[in-house]
């Protein structure tokens, strides 16, 4: 073969290489072309939520794309033409699915904030409420830096309140019981993930079977507790309803079943001028008052949360 027809094959084979390589390139660019951007998912599924009847249907769909993107919602803002992968989108759609059948979007997501804290869930336990940072606040407020702290968490549920305590305050001893051992499982976990398992006791127990294992009494006793009322119960949002577990909502009674339980309680297992918090429904703050009056607790306070409805009322042991 002569030098010149060597250099024609050359030539050849480098414009079949330039043409399949342009060929592959214009294929890759037609299906980009052709897969969902990030403002198209967010445009269409905010659709589908609002029609379902879901509230705030655009920042739902905003924080379901964000976590199977595995960035902040307020990312996907510098990222609108970005195209989503078949996996990201078929995960995305189950996302929307079970949020349109009104999952809870903290169920949905597996997780939820609270207190700056990441806390896995399930449906074993209740969503962690903004309310609820209120008391646990509150607690912070009221002990003593140089004081060592023993506190009885009662109906811990995710561990919420006990882990967002043991991670704010450093001389501290918490014993959190819930009566379901799933919510202990779950609680536990947390724990361990917000690296303060070596702070807390978690136990499955009733309270009304609790007993001190020690002869040292708390300094302090927390209660969020299941203060929904029979009647009010069935009327709650269908999110809430249909998922939540009923035992941490409602006492099946009028409401104030586990406040009469644990003010008696903690007047037994506090020291003197130890004090009981509650987090507390929209109307009973001057029930649960006369509820602590009469278990002998005194100088008693009540809290507003930022919608101005009393929120928090706390107690001193006589």
């Amino acid at each position: 073969m002569t030098i010149q027809k060597v250099s024609d094959v050359i030539k050849f084979v480098e414009a079949c290489n330039i043409s399949g390589q342009y060929l592959i390139q214009q294929r890759h660019k037609e299906k980009i072309k052709n897969m969902l951007t990030v403002l198209e998912a967010i445009q269409l599924s905010t659709e589908y939520l609002e029609k379902k009847g879901i509230e705030s249907p655009r920042l739902n769909a905003e924080l379901l794309l964000a976590d199977i993107l595995n960035c902040k919602r307020f990312d996907l803002y510098l990222q609108f033409d970005k195209p989503i992968k078949e996996e990201e989108k078929n995960r995305y759609r189950k996302y929307l699915e079970r949020r349109g059948n009104f999952e809870p979007i903290q169920y949905v997501l597996g997780y939820c904030d609270f207190y700056g804290l990441k806390l896995n869930l399930n449906t074993s336990v209740l969503i962690p409420r903004p309310e609820t940072e209120l008391l646990v606040e509150t607690v912070i407020e009221n002990v003593n830096p140089n004081d060592k702290v023993r506190i009885l968490d009662v109906g811990t549920g995710s561990g919420n309140i006990s882990i967002a305590l043991a991670k704010n305050l450093s001389d501290i001893e918490i014993t959190a019981i819930d009566i379901s051992n799933e919510a202990i499982e779950i609680a536990k976990a947390n724990a361990e993930l917000n690296l303060v398992q070596n702070k807390i006791n978690f136990s499955n127990i009733d309270i009304n079977k609790f007993v001190l294992e020690k002869s040292d009494k708390f300094n302090f006793v927390v209660s969020n507790p299941p203060y929904v009322s029979r009647v009010d119960y069935p009327t709650l949002q269908k999110e809430i309803v249909q998922y939540e577990p009923e035992i941490a909502l409602t006492d099946n009674s009028d409401g104030l079943e586990f406040y009469r339980i644990i003010s008696k309680i903690a007047n037994e297992i506090l020291i003197t001028n130890g004090k009981l918090f509650f987090e507390i429904g929209l109307g009973q703050s001057e029930k649960v008052k006369e509820i602590m009056s009469e278990n002998k607790f005194t100088n008693i306070y009540i809290k507003k949360d930022y919608s101005k409805i009393d929120r928090i009322i706390f107690g001193e042991k006589e």
